[in-house]
């Protein structure tokens, strides 16, 4: 989820100028530039006719999401750019960070993610082996087999 700040629907966390050239930046951005650099995961999202907008951002010792939206459904965007979480709850999420950091004594981490040693499922997405990591030795964290009737009326 690292990704998503880095490259994805994210990366306005970390970047700076797009409001010269991207009028989206300049109107609805708010407190863009937000220049956050250290290690984010997070995750956007948006209803399919812009109507709710989300933004979770996690660093090391503080998980948060934000929510944008309405209970009347009519009430939405007409252009995704502008009703997208990227756009709506993100900036909520960057200025919150930003007083997050400037208050030392919440001491919110700047720090890197400490990556999980005793996980029992393959969590590498370019692996070729997909699953459960226990060998043949260890069956003590094997799941039992459930069968499940899909079958709809």
């Amino acid at each position: 989820m690292e990704g998503v700040t880095q490259a994805g629907s994210g990366r306005r966390l970390r970047h700076k100028g797009f409001d010269k050239w991207n009028a989206v930046y300049r109107e609805i951005m708010t407190g863009y530039p937000y220049e956050l650099t250290n290690p984010i995961a997070g995750k956007t999202g948006t209803t399919q006719n812009q109507s709710d907008g989300w933004f979770m951002g996690m660093v090391p010792n503080l998980v948060t999401g934000v929510w944008v939206g309405a209970e009347d459904r009519a009430a939405h965007f007409s252009r995704i750019d502008y009703g997208q979480g990227a756009s709506m709850a993100l900036p909520i999420w960057g200025l919150y960070m930003k007083a997050c950091y400037a208050d030392e004594t919440l001491d919110v981490s700047t720090g890197e993610f400490e990556e999980a040693s005793d996980l029992t499922i393959n969590v590498d997405c370019t692996a070729q082996d997909e699953g459960d990591l226990t060998t043949k030795a260890d069956t003590t964290t094997q799941d039992e087999d459930v069968e499940i009737d899909f079958d709809l009326p």
